[in-house]
This record gives C-alpha cells, structure tokens and sequence, in this order.
C-alpha cells in the first residue's frame, strides 16, 4: 500500500497538512467520531484544550485496536464549538502536536460549529485510515 499526500500547483500553502491524499492497495477504515468521553461515557472536566486531550487518546486507542497508526490516517475532520479563530488555532496546534499528530500532516478541515451531541462537548474528530 502507498500513501500519497501532496501540495498541488496553483493551491496555497498549508501549515501541516496537504491538499490532496492518494492511497493505493488499501483496507479502509473509518473511526465513528471521537468525543472528549472518558471511560465512563462522561464529557471530561475541563476546557477545550482538556477535550482534545481525551479525544487524541480515545483516537489513538481506536486506531490501535484497529491494526492503524496516526501515519495511516488518510483523512480527518475536526469540528470545535466556537466562532473564535485564535480557539480554532489553538485546538488544531494541540491535536498538530499530540501523540496523534502524524494524522494531521494529510488532507485536514477544520470547523467551528454550532453545537455537537453531547452537553458540555466542545470537540469531535473524525479520522479515516487506510491500512495495507
């Protein structure tokens, strides 16, 4: 299997990630979107930035259970509860510099919303992955 990410001409340049992902000879998979939920299916305490923490975990620990790695994720969507631009750059720092951050060097979006499912969720992440 072959990951392609690249910076095609005429398009801006990105900070991390890149504007198109190819993938050859693959197993697809798709995580349902991970929420800040602990264990215990409660919203962690906390700001955003603490949100994004329980979500890298429980996206690292999804992607484990399926045979992935960060480096296989071949997409991913990142939905935050704010109209706040410096709130939308410091999630996507935290998520660029977690223990997941390899997942973000491919195709990547990046949105404030209105709300999301659970009382209190801030963040959500949606990450699909492409394994040989």
């Amino acid at each position: 299997m072959t990951i392609e990410r690249h910076h095609p001409p005429g398009l801006h340049p990105t900070p991390t990630y890149h504007h198109v992902t190819i993938v050859e000879g693959r197993r697809d998979v798709h995580l349902a979107g991970q929420c800040p939920l602990a264990e215990d299916g409660k919203v962690v305490e906390g700001d955003v930035l603490a949100q994004v923490d329980q979500v890298v975990a429980n996206t690292a620990a999804a992607l484990a259970f399926a045979k992935a790695t960060p480096a296989d994720v071949v997409r991913t969507v990142i939905y935050v509860v704010t109209p706040d631009a410096d709130v939308l750059s410091a999630v996507w720092d935290r998520f660029v510099e977690s223990a997941i951050g390899e997942a973000f060097t491919t195709a990547s979006t990046l949105l404030g919303v209105a709300q999301l499912g659970y009382p209190g969720q801030l963040v959500e992440l949606d990450v699909t992955a492409a394994t040989a």
